[in-house]
């Protein structure tokens, strides 16, 4: 999304004997993985890369522990590492705040298990927006086999009409591409979990990067 290359370094948060390359998906399994103890070796691996920030690029950690807890694990790693951090889910949550959005509709993708629909109403209406929840189930359940345009038809036939703005969550789900004509055909602001992302990193970090394209976040002022 950004005009100028960054650097990307990665780093997976893995509980005790974790040997499996899925990742976890269940909420329970999700709050054991957001503890201090559990990232502090994907903190360091990422301290020794000397990274200007850290994105926790997992929406549905968000929703598992909610949005005190993970606004206290952003205030603990950021000790722990010394730079910002930011999450996909309260970044946005500030991007909403900032066009002053108060109802959404909140767009899963298939793959997501079905608490996560309660989960998620749950965590924005904590945070004072309302919110109509609806899971992609007519998508591939496969993420590699999601393409726009089969977002762009899924969320403007079924995007609730009193909403003020779409939010596609899922760092896996591929519909960054999809913003621009969303907003095109729908008339809302349309926000995606990786979009969010970037956009407060590059806040946190008083970046000046240009990023043309991808829906009006990036094109106020």
């Amino acid at each position: 999304m950004a005009s100028a290359t960054l650097d990307v370094v990665v780093a997976r948060v893995r509980g005790p004997g974790d040997s499996n390359a899925t990742p976890p998906t269940a909420a329970k399994d999700l709050r054991t993985l957001a503890t201090t103890s559990a990232l502090r070796p994907a903190v360091a691996s990422l301290g020794e890369a000397s990274v200007d920030v850290i994105a926790y690029a997992s929406t549905t950690t968000g929703y598992a522990i909610g949005h005190v807890a993970e606004a206290a694990m952003i205030r603990d790693l950021h000790q722990l590492a010394g730079v910002p951090v930011v999450t996909s889910g309260l970044a946005a949550t500030e991007a909403l705040k900032t066009f002053g959005v108060r109802r959404i509709s909140l767009i899963h993708p298939p793959w997501f298990e079905a608490e996560m629909g309660d989960l998620g109403a749950t965590y924005f209406r904590d945070q004072g927006i309302d919110v109509v929840c609806l899971t992609a189930t007519s998508l591939p359940v496969r993420p590699d086999r999601v393409r726009p345009e089969q977002v762009i038809d899924y969320v403007t036939e079924n995007v609730d009409a009193s909403a003020e703005a779409v939010f596609i969550a899922g760092n896996g789900f591929r519909a960054v591409s999809a913003i621009d004509e969303l907003e095109r055909r729908t008339g809302k602001l349309v926000l995606e979990a990786n979009q969010v992302l970037l956009w407060s990193i590059l806040a946190a970090t008083g970046s000046t990067l240009q990023v043309d394209g991808y829906g009006r976040l990036f094109a106020r002022g």
